[in-house]
């Protein structure tokens, strides 16, 4: 969560929001890491969870992504979810929950839901504190005028 963290912190430098993201393979290399760039590129797809997704997809020459999990510092929204559970991501691991958008527990059980044909395990609230301070200090900067 720490290397999503540092990652996270690079987004503010060109006006997105700080959200960070891994792909980890199960033998704990980093395949693939993203943060949030709505702002930077004008894509209204370009969540952290997402690029991250896309760039493990091109390293594993394969858009399934079993045997990965996705470590994020914010619970991903409905379109990040998804995405988790079409690449096939085994597990996602969260820092700070969404309660106002949050599709893995707060708002949606997207990546759970037994209508679907594959199902992620959750593990939240991995440095929540850091996570949520980061937003927290994002967002209060934004409403000062920063």
């Amino acid at each position: 969560m720490r290397q999503a963290l540092a990652e996270a912190a690079l987004a503010p430098g060109h006006g997105d929001v700080p959200i960070g993201a891994l792909v980890v393979r199960a033998d704990g290399v980093v395949v693939a890491r993203a943060h949030n760039e709505r702002e930077l590129t004008g894509d209204p797809t370009a969540h952290a969870e997402v690029l991250a997704l896309r760039r493990a997809a091109a390293a594993a020459d394969s858009w399934r992504l079993d045997g990965h999990t996705l470590v994020v510092t914010l619970e991903p929204c409905t379109m990040c979810a998804g995405a988790a559970v079409l690449a096939r991501i085994d597990a996602v691991v969260l820092g700070a929950w969404d309660p106002k958008a949050g599709a893995v527990a707060s708002v949606f059980d997207v990546v759970r839901d037994p209508r679907l044909n594959h199902r992620v395990e959750v593990i939240g609230g991995i440095e929540a504190d850091a996570c949520g301070d980061l937003l927290r200090g994002f967002f209060e900067g934004q409403r000062r005028g920063g």
